[in-house]
């Protein structure tokens, strides 16, 4: 009879110990904040080598809110990215492309700033059909989060 006391006993204290665990555990979730604005993005691209005559240049850039690592005991709102898209003709061996990126997200702590993508690609219109003739891309680029109420620009010189 004391052999099917033990297990049982042991069963209780399993299924009880997350409970106290949990109470001895601070909240740090803190309250949430919304923050919203304007991303302003420019890509200022020298042009490394000749493109093909009436070549077309897209960026694509897109910003999340950099929480940092996940917290299982206080996880954070599910936060969608936001992203734009810009074009520009090619003139010369410069060219600029810049995009817009309205945001808003509910987030728990702003210290993280956000993380940007990106694409560019540059399409030549010159044959039957268009044709990608160069690309770049980045991801995760650490920026700050604007003030409350603001907006923020960010540039990036790349060779293309």
């Amino acid at each position: 009879m004391a052999r099917i006391h033990v297990p049982l006993l042991l069963c209780v204290a399993f299924l009880a110990s997350p409970s106290a665990f949990a109470a001895g555990v601070p909240d740090h979730s803190g309250s949430s904040t919304i923050v919203s604005g304007v991303y302003s993005v420019t890509f200022n691209l020298s042009i490394a080598s000749a493109l093909p005559a009436g070549t077309t240049i897209t960026c694509r850039a897109q910003i999340l809110p950099n929480q940092g690592p996940p917290n299982l005991m206080s996880p954070q709102p599910a936060s969608l990215p936001s992203g734009a898209a810009g074009r520009v003709v090619l003139m010369g061996s410069t060219a600029s492309c810049a995009t817009e990126i309205p945001f808003s997200w509910t987030l728990t702590g702003a210290e993280g700033g956000v993380v940007l993508s990106y694409q560019i690609d540059a399409v030549s219109n010159s044959g039957s059909a268009p044709l990608l003739v160069r690309s770049s891309a980045g991801q995760n680029i650490a920026a700050a989060l604007p003030a409350a109420g603001r907006n923020a620009s960010l540039s990036l010189n790349l060779a293309f």
